[in-house]
Order: C-alpha cells, then sequence, then structure tokens
C-alpha cells in the first residue's frame, strides 16, 4: 500500500510540474496547489502510516517504539498552511493580472516592466 501511496505521489508531482510549466497563469496557480498537496502525500508517508500504536513513549523505555511519527503530522499541518497561504497569494496575482492585462497568458502580462498609469505611456496626439 504504501508503494502505491508513493506512485500517487509522484504522479501528482509530475502533473503538477507539467502544469507549472505552462503559460496559463490558472494552470500555474493549480500546478502549485498539485505540488503542496504531493509535498504533504509524501510527508505523509515518511511518517510511517501503518503503525497502530500511539506515539507514547514507556515508562521502561528510552525511545519511542513502532508508531507514528508526531513530528511528520506536524510538519504536514505546516505544510498545509504554507500551501494554502502560497494557493491564496497566487490566486491574488492572478486576478490582479488579469484585472490589468485582460488576459491569464504569461507572454501577455508584462506590467512589471512598465513604467507609469496607462494615460502616462500613450503616445500625445500632436
Amino acid at each position: 500500500m504504501t508503494l502505491l501511496y508513493g506512485f500517487v505521489g509522484a504522479g501528482i508531482f509530475a502533473c503538477a510540474l507539467y502544469m507549472i510549466l505552462s503559460r496559463n497563469l490558472v494552470r500555474m496557480l493549480l500546478g502549485f496547489s498539485m505540488l503542496a498537496t504531493g509535498v504533504n502525500l509524501l510527508l505523509f508517508l515518511a511518517g510511517r502510516i501503518e503503525s497502530r500504536q500511539p506515539p507514547i513513549i514507556a515508562d521502561s523505555a528510552r525511545a519511542l517504539g513502532e508508531a507514528a511519527d508526531p513530528i511528520t503530522q506536524a510538519m504536514i499541518l505546516t505544510a498545509i498552511v504554507i500551501g494554502f497561504a502560497l494557493t491564496v497569494m497566487l490566486a491574488v496575482l492572478v486576478l490582479r493580472a488579469w484585472r490589468h492585462a485582460h488576459s491569464i497568458d504569461s507572454r501577455n502580462v508584462d506590467s512589471a516592466e512598465s513604467l507609469g498609469t496607462p494615460q502616462e505611456r500613450e503616445p500625445a496626439d500632436d
């Protein structure tokens, strides 16, 4: 079952990279969101999901036995928050680019290179 999850995680990474390399800004946004999901799945696999024992160290033991690792669970929660924040920030940037350039193609969004307001850039009719 872990091998299946590994292949699913690799497939999600491959689809995410394909979408990130697109010129469509919405596909890029969804690709970054899928990449965050793939990272969460692979972190989940690193924490040994097959164990049924709680992560509690017994009084006589010095280390945790065969149990799910709570550190990876905390890392997954952190990765979920970071992935959501990245998705929201990129969604705001895509919306701003669409409102300014009326296009979601990355080749048509060149507002970072232009200076001034649109009225200042228009040639004067003299």
